[in-house]
């Protein structure tokens, strides 16, 4: 048997350097920040890239407008991105159960 307080290989396999599994964090407190991160990022990112093409369309074209309707295309697609990644959903805990938000299964047996 191996010692249970040395990190390595044991009986359960491969183990990272705090006692977790490999792949894991021990601690799970930076999944919001970096879900949050990678929401500014995807918008942030949105806005520059299509301000950029709308700045390049208005110079070619002689308009004024363009870059704007491309920032706020950069916008809601960065947001729409996030949201089809699952980054700007409320996440549940594994082992917590939440009450039902459908409608009863019991039938009119409590109607009054």
């Amino acid at each position: 048997m191996s010692d249970p307080k040395k990190p390595g290989k044991g009986p359960s396999g491969s183990r990272g350097s705090n006692g977790s599994a490999a792949g894991e964090s021990g601690d799970r407190t930076d999944g919001g920040y970096n879900a949050g991160m990678a929401v500014f990022s995807y918008i942030i990112g949105g806005i520059i890239v299509w301000s950029l093409i709308g700045w390049g369309l208005d110079y070619l074209w002689g308009t004024r407008w363009i870059v704007l309707a491309g920032a706020l295309l950069g916008a809601v697609g960065g947001f729409y991105l996030s949201h089809m990644h699952g980054l700007t959903s409320s996440r549940k805990n594994a082992g917590e159960r939440h009450a039902a938000s459908g409608p009863s299964t019991d039938g009119d047996t409590n109607a009054k």
